[in-house]
């Protein structure tokens, strides 16, 4: 491995178009935007020339490319995956993927329980994972419905820590003394940097040509409510 292993790592899952760049596992330079519309094909080529300007890293230094690669949006995943694929192709460099909800879990401080990382679906529906206080998978991702008794076993032991998109249709149902909602929170590039890095160094990368995104369900387009 050279010595510096510079990583640049989309993340375009949810409405936050998110890009980072890293040295040796550590951010050097991010750049983001949540709007409420989607805007990654509009915003992720600009991104990442600006985030390769703010570290003053040329394309030629990329050592590999880190995806997010799901569950979340179809189309964000398609944006991210398809740019992510390019780069590679382009640079001859290898392409790295991160569970989404992996890298969003990240986000939380000092746990002292699990955490249930929720990305928001369809209706009452959720794409969750959970992880224990060092972030290990305890629970495979899967599309759950949320109802009163959801996680009762977990809350009923410990706090449980909930963050992203699905917490507010999760919080309007549960009400466990040990719920720990995290509000306001999205996976982001920023996350991706020291789990991409691992893999870089253990050599776990994705076949370029046969990689696709982790949908976790089929894609349903949704008819337009505009009249005519």
């Amino acid at each position: 491995m050279n010595k510096l292993s510079y990583i640049l790592n989309i993340e375009t899952s949810t409405t936050n178009c998110s890009v980072s760049i890293s040295e040796n596992g550590l951010l050097i330079g991010l750049k983001e935007d949540n709007s409420l519309q989607y805007s990654h094909a509009e915003c992720l080529h600009i991104y990442i020339d600006e985030v390769l300007k703010i570290a003053n890293v040329s394309k030629s230094q990329i050592a590999a490319i880190g995806v997010s690669k799901g569950p979340g949006s179809y189309t964000g995943l398609r944006i991210g995956v398809s740019a992510a694929k390019g780069l590679c192709y382009a640079l001859k460099i290898p392409l790295i993927s991160i569970p989404t909800l992996e890298s969003l879990a990240l986000q939380v401080t000092n746990p002292e329980g699990p955490i249930v990382a929720m990305l928001d679906a369809r209706r009452s529906e959720v794409y969750s994972a959970i992880f224990d206080i060092s972030r290990n998978e305890i629970r495979q991702t899967q599309a759950e419905i949320i109802t009163l008794n959801s996680y009762n076993e977990i809350l009923n032991s410990s706090p449980v820590y909930f963050i992203g998109s699905g917490v507010t249709k999760t919080q309007e149902l549960i009400s466990h003394p040990n719920a720990r909602f995290i509000k306001n929170k999205l996976p982001s590039a920023s996350q991706m940097c020291k789990l991409t890095h691992g893999k870089f160094i253990a050599d776990d990368f994705e076949d370029i040509a046969y990689f696709e995104p982790y949908y976790l369900k089929d894609f349903i387009a949704i008819p337009s409510k505009k009249q005519f």
